[in-house]
């Protein structure tokens, strides 16, 4: 009974939490005393479920609990007039999700929009709602936007704070506060569904839930802004991957590079939905960082029909994106093109421009393609050093593998 308990919360955590999150802080707008209250209400659940049964609607006996918590805090912490205001507000605002589950209104796209508030720090506008809207951790979120975890953490209590001070409403934009908050969203989008993809598997459900996740939401934005390049370009770019998704272990649960992928194995009609995503988005001629990671993306399954990814096509599509974004990741993969358009040395002077890039330091990628170039100039004693380097980065077994195996394979 201890284990169904425990993966039922966990289910109920990875469909729903943001969804709580969002429905909680709706009315209060402080989100951090709703993190707490579910918090509390998801620790309550784990120690009264094995004794008691897991409930009908589990999501709605621990929005129930949370709803109790939070009133105790607010209690506590108020006085006077104050008090009464508050209590009544959070008391209002969630006696309306009482009964099923499904009486809980979704409010997520209402919160990451709070979140992406033009009074909320550009830079952690995306991060905050990845931990809000998402149920990200701190320390994920700093790997991902490269800080260290604790700065990170700093940055997220104080727009939590701004957000409660400053009495941000959780309601979706009207259409024109729509575009300053457009980037913020895709791109927590987007930082969702990239780490469901580093499950190629699909084995790690929570994982696996957030990609899923980040294509809804994707399609969600897209059904609320029809005419916006950028997030029609992030819902191509994202379809195109999961298209992939089935390609990207053997039979026998080993990693398979893109390049040796199985075209076969790909998913025709969300490749063909994609392409059509991307030919609308070019056709309002406001190209961006999307758009081109998405024609990235285009110009590699163009192999299902040619045989070959169109290297030349993906150089210059990097270079359009070095010059939009100057990001480092980019840079990397632009060198890998160059490795292929112009061989191996020129991309390995690629990459060599990016060595005093202290976050590449640990950054497992540039030591993988760093690895490959040299192999391919025929320096083996360096090549296994970047491998070695790269396979100690690695935290995925199936990709360890491969790059053990291509280490082996120098003989040196």
């Amino acid at each position: 009974m201890q284990d169904a308990a425990r993966d039922a919360a966990e289910d109920v955590a990875r469909r729903s939490y943001g969804k709580l999150i969002a429905y909680l802080s709706a009315r209060t707008r402080d989100v951090a005393a709703a993190e707490d209250a579910l918090a509390e209400a998801f620790a309550a659940a784990l120690a009264d479920w094995p004794a008691k049964g897991i409930p009908q609607s589990p999501e709605a006996w621990l929005l129930a609990v949370a709803r109790r918590k939070a009133i105790d805090v607010a209690r506590r912490r108020r006085t006077g007039e104050q008090q009464a205001g508050h209590l009544q507000m959070i008391h209002d605002e969630l006696e309306a999700a009482a009964g099923s589950a499904s009486e809980i209104p979704d409010q997520r796209l209402a919160l990451m929009f709070a979140c992406a508030h033009p009074a909320i720090d550009a830079a952690i506008r995306a991060p905050l709602i990845l931990q809000t809207v998402l149920g990200f951790d701190a320390a994920t979120i700093a790997s991902a936007f490269l800080v260290a975890p604790a700065t990170m953490g700093q940055r997220l209590s104080r727009a939590k704070t701004k957000i409660r001070e400053a009495g941000i409403p959780f309601r979706v934009p009207e259409r024109a506060e729509l575009p300053e908050r457009l980037e913020a969203v895709l791109a927590a989008i987007y930082a969702a569904f990239a780490e469901g993809w580093t499950d190629p598997a699909g084995t790690d459900a929570r994982r696996r839930n957030l990609a899923e996740e980040g294509i809804w939401l994707g399609r969600l934005v897209v059904s609320l802004m029809p005419d916006e390049p950028e997030a029609l370009g992030l819902l191509a770019l994202m379809l195109f991957a999961d298209a992939r998704r089935a390609a990207r272990r053997d039979a026998n649960g080993d990693y398979v590079p893109l390049a040796e992928q199985d075209t076969r194995a790909w998913d025709t009609a969300l490749i063909d939905e994609a392409e059509a995503l991307l030919r609308r988005a070019s056709k309002m001629n406001m190209v961006g960082r999307y758009q081109l990671e998405a024609a990235v993306q285009s110009a590699h399954v163009v192999r299902r029909l040619t045989g070959a990814a169109d290297w030349a096509a993906i150089e210059k599509l990097y270079d359009a994106l070095f010059a939009l974004t100057g990001s480092p990741v980019v840079a990397i993969n632009r060198a890998a093109a160059v490795g292929e358009t112009e061989g191996p040395a020129a991309g390995l002077a690629q990459l060599d421009a990016l060595a005093d890039d202290a976050r590449l330091a640990d950054y497992q990628p540039y030591w993988a393609v760093r690895a490959t170039l040299l192999a391919r100039t025929g320096d083996a004693a360096a090549a296994a050093s970047a491998y070695e380097r790269a396979i100690g980065l690695e935290s995925d077994p199936a990709v360890r593998r491969f790059l053990q195996a291509r280490r082996a394979s120098l003989g040196h």
